[in-house]
């Protein structure tokens, strides 16, 4: 208590906290930058698009995954840190806006690469501000984070750097390569100077705060997803509700349903227990940014990717022009609705092997069938193969639980002991204070 009766704007978190509103309130935006990704990749469905809208996934995710290091660090709903947490989440919600434009500039308005650059520095620098407080009174932890504030400043200039190439040097195609490699560049300096975080001191003060804060991404991601699966920039309210709308809106709902099990049912659960088992700062530091900060990117990308297979699916099978069945899935939108699950559940397993110790064979079977269904599918209606997709998940998540079985007891035992030690604690605590 005296510490925090002293704490001046900041105060420091600890073993046991658990997200706060206000992060939860910044992952508001991230619902809206990843609708945004997906919006604007399904404009252009071309590889190069993709791959520029992965580029800038990257980078958002970077910014999410400073913020969720800063929530870790403090509490972010006291003293001067919502201001800040206000201006954070202005500058990621500008910076999502800015998407479309972070390439290209649009005449009639202002610089798009630009206004995405200062938002990006606005965001990085807003959390290194925090962390150069936490170590004012430390020389060397001070100087720690300060190299580590360097790789945010050298990205934007990376950023900046592409937006203004200057169109004489490069022309058409060339131009394109040159601002995307600038781009990879930028991407490169932040996740490579994140594997500095051992020398900066940094550890993860609450395991269970760590793990729920990525829970909660993918379940935005999740969410963005679902809300793919009905949303098209056509007008929907005038179309009918028809038997494969509502055919077409089960089957999304059941990957993403399956999705969501081979996550959260026992998986993330066991990290949770592995990363608070992991006693030393160092190894826990280590553990935390290779399974969370850098492993649940291609887990994010994998749901962006199935998202923007199912892009207006749903207003697809309301119009009376098309078949019943719909008309087979464009090569682009198919690699993107199977390759989106394969990536996940790809993910999965490495997380899987790296946190819990086991091979997760099940789930590398359910990979090779959707590779060897995505020929079949796509000669088929896109409800069809939307079906196979449903069925093949499916399938792959129900075996790998049955397999997990005996380890799924367990976990999930151990989750429901500490939620019921959990809620006793409070209990007494609010019948005696409150």
């Amino acid at each position: 208590m005296g510490e925090d009766r002293g704490a001046r704007g900041v105060r420091r978190s600890a073993p046991g906290s658990r997200a706060t509103p206000l992060e939860l309130f910044y992952d508001l935006v991230f619902v809206f930058a990843f609708l945004h990704v997906t919006t604007a990749t399904a404009g252009n469905p071309t590889i190069r698009s993709l791959v520029q809208y992965l580029v800038l996934l990257a980078l958002l995710w970077w910014c999410w995954s400073g913020f969720a290091v800063l929530g870790n660090l403090i509490r972010t709903d006291q003293g001067i840190v919502p201001a800040v947490g206000f201006v954070t989440i202005a500058a990621a919600f500008v910076l999502a806006l800015s998407l479309p434009k972070a390439f290209v500039d649009r005449p009639g308005g202002l610089f798009g690469p630009l206004v995405f650059a200062a938002c990006y520095f606005l965001v990085r620098a807003s959390e290194s501000v925090i962390f150069l407080w936490l170590g004012r009174r430390d020389l060397n932890v001070r100087r720690r984070w300060q190299l580590l504030a360097l790789p945010a400043v050298l990205a934007t200039s990376l950023i900046v750097v592409a937006g203004l190439l200057p169109q004489r040097l490069f022309d058409g195609t060339a131009e394109s390569v040159a601002r995307l490699l600038c781009w990879i560049a930028a991407i490169g300096v932040e996740y490579g100077a994140g594997l500095a975080l051992k020398g900066t001191g940094w550890t993860v003060l609450s395991a269970g705060h760590w793990a729920e804060r990525h829970g909660q991404i993918v379940l935005v991601a999740l969410g963005e997803a679902i809300i793919s699966l009905g949303f098209s920039p056509e007008e929907t309210t005038g179309l009918p509700l028809t038997w494969p709308v509502l055919f077409a809106a089960v089957l999304g709902i059941a990957v993403a349903a399956a999705m969501w099990w081979a996550y959260f049912d026992t998986l993330a659960l066991g990290m949770e227990q592995t990363l608070h088992r992991t006693r030393d700062p160092d190894a826990r530091a280590a553990l935390a940014r290779n399974a969370y900060s850098y492993l649940h990117l291609p887990v994010i990308a994998g749901i962006i990717l199935f998202a923007l297979g199912l892009k207006g699916l749903i207003h697809q099978g309301a119009d009376p022009s098309t078949p019943s069945w719909g008309v087979p899935l464009p090569s682009f939108d198919l690699l993107a609705l199977y390759g989106g699950v394969g990536l996940y559940l790809l993910a999965l397993i490495v997380l899987g092997r790296k946190m819990l110790g086991a091979p997760r064979w099940p789930t590398i079977g359910g990979i090779l069938l959707l590779v060897a269904l995505v020929p079949l599918a796509g000669a088929l209606p896109e409800l069809i193969a939307l079906a196979m997709l449903a069925v093949a998940t499916a399938l792959a998540v129900a075996a790998q639980t049955v397999v997990d079985s005996r380890r799924r007891s367990g976990v999930r035992q151990m989750a429901f002991e500490e939620q019921l030690a959990a809620e006793e604690e409070h209990t007494r605590w609010r019948g005696h204070h409150l």
